[in-house]
């Protein structure tokens, strides 16, 4: 069976803006001096640790409930729903390091990206026997 394409690219975009996020923690360990194994610093540090964290939580809903949504619905409305997610999270991320109260509007979007290709998932599932 061959991969779809564009729920690859999907997905390649994800782990690419997780790999971002871990980088954008390492150099702010670097300019803040914040030396592993610290998780404390100053709030710019902080800011990037948890957008890194909050991404890699929520990764590990999106990619499964994504490939599911995609392979047992709509490959198309589940690629649509999953750049959405990637924006979202690219929203959150850039919301957080401005201020962290900007961070709202990107979470609610990958957040409810999520939430949409969970019940893609559940009816494709349902609906296949």
């Amino acid at each position: 069976m061959p991969v779809p394409t564009i729920p690859a690219v999907v997905t390649l975009a994800a782990v690419i803006i997780y790999q971002g996020t871990a980088m954008a923690v390492g150099q702010a360990r670097v300019k803040h001096k914040v030396m592993p194994p610290a998780t404390t610093g100053p709030e710019p540090f902080e800011c990037a640790l948890r957008v890194q964290q909050n991404t890699l939580e929520q990764l590990v809903f999106f990619l499964p409930v994504f490939w599911l949504a995609a392979l047992m619905a709509s490959e198309t409305w589940a690629s649509l729903l999953g750049f959405i997610w990637v924006g979202g999270r690219v929203a959150y991320g850039v919301g957080y390091r401005l201020a962290p109260g900007q961070r709202g509007p990107g979470f609610g979007i990958s957040f409810l990206s999520s939430i949409a290709l969970l019940v893609m998932a559940v009816v494709g599932a349902f609906s296949q026997g």
